[in-house]
């Protein structure tokens, strides 16, 4: 049992990084990702690194995997035919939302699609009420009457979502126990163990996300198994989850919706060990694959983690014009700009790039596979960034002639020549991700100034150069195989697992016990999903925060609970503790506090990670014994204002001593680094490019 696999399904490429346990060194691949079946491209990679690397596959100790697939099935509505059970009355939900407008002005808004038509939704008798007590009984011939009505109408899949399950999910226990005794196949997915949280638009919308994705994720990860198995692997699989952790394969089987950003978590989660590793702890990770690009910031070598998340927006910059999920993930925003995405003229004869992308099925047209539209790759093969020699390390031919031909063809429209237009598309997905980055550091309240940007990902390192001019940041960080740093992530990512609860504490009037218990219930439910798991993860650390207000606001706090676990005697000035911290974590926020104002804690939010015992992988060797030899070749940059002879390296052939004055272009296996003139690239002791912008502040 020798090695660890990562496997990460993007858009476009799928990729696979093996760690070697015994000397934890580090094999790297890229395949096109078969978006008809993303299974086969994970076996044909399989093949490829057992065959390349002399494998055995009983050698194989775990897998872990993170896919776009649920994601994508949720944006495209290629999800299961799904059905809604609620009470008398509460059908239209989540049509009605929270009756907000996400752009006052707009007297034509548009919201996301239902995923539950009306006629595919029931009400049924029956009442729990905010205190948890059964005030109605759910009446069971009338509630599977109704259930019939729409298994008759072809639903696959149902969600149940009552009110006030959070606080007594019994009646939704038992109606999920009734309807699976007579329809076992049907997939169920009820609140109470999805999102047990106070709101009901936002936990009835998670939940139906949950029931429309489930049995496509049943399907996908049970082919998974199955081609492991006929490969001969029998290794424990796990999932990145989007809160940046690992998980049971069962857990994503029940809970699918825990992994709609699992491959951008992982790439996170890589972003912050090489901040650690070259001692930078405040960092904008910035990844850009085929298809989109994310961006993170990172705060103190830790990623900042959000409670609720949004899917499908109508308007990619704007809160509120998504789906609303109440699932923990990593704080990152992520918008349709990838090396696939397709440069195009909008209405007002404008040149756009995205969000719609070629993917890997047909791809850009450099590919040879079909694709007739122009996109940033054949964009940045015509400006000489990319080696059409060395495209994913030679493993895929570059056809340069049919770059040309979409980018003459859309220069023709836009009447501008092949290099205006190669630029401007280069240069508009730069500031696509430039405006991003603006406003993701902005709604976290800090200064991209103060912060250096890590590149990772296949167009990462690529564009980093012109993102962080764009946005004023002056040093990067390109580390070793940045190309596949998210499947890298996933092998050096924590077992992890949360619990969230809704309460009514208030600490003026209630015990500390009543808190006690709760918290220790979560607990358990966090232990039982970590120690499921095997034996190759540390001590489980918990975290323990909690969201408050003051009676009678419509808005929460989160902060930090001071410790519990102390004595008798200590217990009597907890509540005051609580009282302190989450008012001073509100002077800070807001600048003063209401006077005697009575706190109420609403939500619990614990979280249990788990570090991996074995040591981190080495991505490659540090030191290389040749001297390296620059290639030159054609490249455009903006600030001379055309093609110059530039010095090109092998990045296999460098070392710590390495350093030169831009322009120059580093390549590697998986990505392209492109430093401009004002830039200055060195090669660190661990092995990562560090990029200096000179007067970029």
């Amino acid at each position: 049992m020798n090695w660890s696999i990562g496997i990460d399904i993007g858009g476009t490429f799928t990729d696979i990084v093996a760690c070697h346990l015994p000397s934890q060194k580090v094999e790297s691949l890229k395949v096109l990702t078969t978006n008809s079946n993303p299974i086969v491209g994970v076996e044909n990679g399989l093949n490829q690194l057992i065959t390349n690397q002399k494998i055995s596959p009983e050698e194989i100790f775990r897998i872990v995997h993170a896919t776009t697939l649920f994601t994508n099935a949720l944006i495209e509505r290629k999800g299961a035919s799904t059905g809604l059970i609620t009470n008398q009355g509460f059908k239209d939900i989540i049509e009605i939302g929270n009756e907000r407008k996400y752009d006052l002005y707009d007297l034509a808004i548009s919201r996301p699609d239902m995923l539950v038509p009306r006629n595919l939704r029931g009400e049924i008798s029956g009442r729990i009420d905010a205190r948890g007590f059964e005030i109605e009984k759910i009446n069971e011939v009338q509630a599977l009457s109704e259930v019939e009505r729409i298994i008759h109408l072809g639903v696959e899949s149902l969600a149940i979502c009552l009110l006030h399950s959070y606080a007594n999910p019994v009646q939704e226990e038992t109606l999920a126990k009734i309807i699976k005794n007579k329809y076992p196949r049907l997939a169920v997915t009820i609140s109470s163990e999805i999102s047990p949280i106070i709101r009901e638009f936002e936990r009835m919308t998670t939940t139906i996300a949950n029931a429309y994705i489930q049995p496509i994720a049943l399907s996908y990860l049970n082919q998974l198994e199955s081609t492991l198995s006929n490969i001969g692997i029998k290794a424990e699989v796990l999932m990145m989850l989007s809160n940046g952790g690992l998980s049971h394969l069962n857990t994503a089987k029940s809970k699918p919706i825990a992994l709609l950003e699992s491959g951008p978590a992982a790439g996170v989660v890589a972003a912050s060990y090489f901040g650690i590793e070259e001692g930078v702890s405040d960092l904008l990770a910035f990844d850009m694959g085929g298809t989109t690009a994310k961006l993170c910031l990172i705060n103190e070598s830790k990623p900042s983690i959000a409670f609720n998340f949004e899917a499908a927006r109508r308007k990619r910059f704007t809160k509120g014009s998504g789906m609303p999920m109440n699932i923990t993930t990593i704080d990152l925003i992520e918008i349709g700009a990838g090396g696939g995405s397709i440069a195009h003229q909008d209405e007002l004869n404008l040149l756009q790039v995205g969000p719609k992308s070629a993917s890997s099925e047909p791809g850009p047209a450099c590919y040879g596979l079909g694709g007739d539209q122009a996109t940033v790759t054949d964009a940045n093969l015509f400006l000489g960034y990319i080696n059409p020699d060395f495209f994913a390390g030679g493993t895929i031919p570059i056809h340069s002639a049919a770059a040309e031909g979409v980018l003459n063809q859309l220069a023709h429209d836009c009447h501008l020549n092949q290099t205006e237009i190669a630029w401007g598309i280069h240069h508009l997905v730069a500031e696509n991700m430039a405006t991003a980055a603006r406003l993701h550091v902005a709604e976290q309240g800090q200064d991209p100034r103060n912060f250096v940007l890590l590149a990772t990902g296949g167009g990462g390192p690529l564009h980093a150069y012109m993102v962080a001019k764009a946005v004023g940041i002056s040093k990067i960080i390109c580390p070793r195989d940045a190309g596949v740093a998210s499947a890298f992530g996933l092998l050096i990512a924590p077992a992890r697992a949360d619990r969230s609860k809704t309460i009514s504490y208030k600490p003026d009037f209630n015990l500390i016990e009543d808190l006690e218990k709760n918290i220790r219930d979560l607990e358990l439910e966090i232990q039982t999903d970590l120690l499921a798991l095997d034996g190759s993860y540390g001590p489980i650390q918990i975290t323990y925060q909690a969201e408050a207000r003051f009676v009678g606001q419509g808005f929460n706090l989160l902060f930090q609970l001071p410790t519990l676990s102390v004595s008798n005697e200590a217990k009597k000035i907890l509540n005051q503790a609580i009282k302190n911290t989450f008012l001073a974590q509100y002077e800070e926020k807001f600048g003063r506090t209401p006077p005697n104002g009575i706190i109420e804690l609403v939500n619990l939010r614990i979280a249990g990670i788990a570090a991996p015992l074995q040591k981190n992988p080495v991505a490659h060797d540090k030191e290389s014994p040749s001297i390296p030899m620059a290639k030159f070749r054609q490249v455009f940059f903006q600030e001379i204002g055309e093609f110059i002879n530039t010095p090109v390296f092998n990045r296999s052939e460098l070392d710590s001593s390495f350093e030169h004055q831009g322009p120059v272009l580093i390549e590697e296996y998986g990505t392209t680094i492109v430093v401009g003139p004002l830039g200055f690239v060195k090669m660190s002791i661990h092995g990562n490019l560090m990029i200096t912008i000179a007067d970029n502040t």
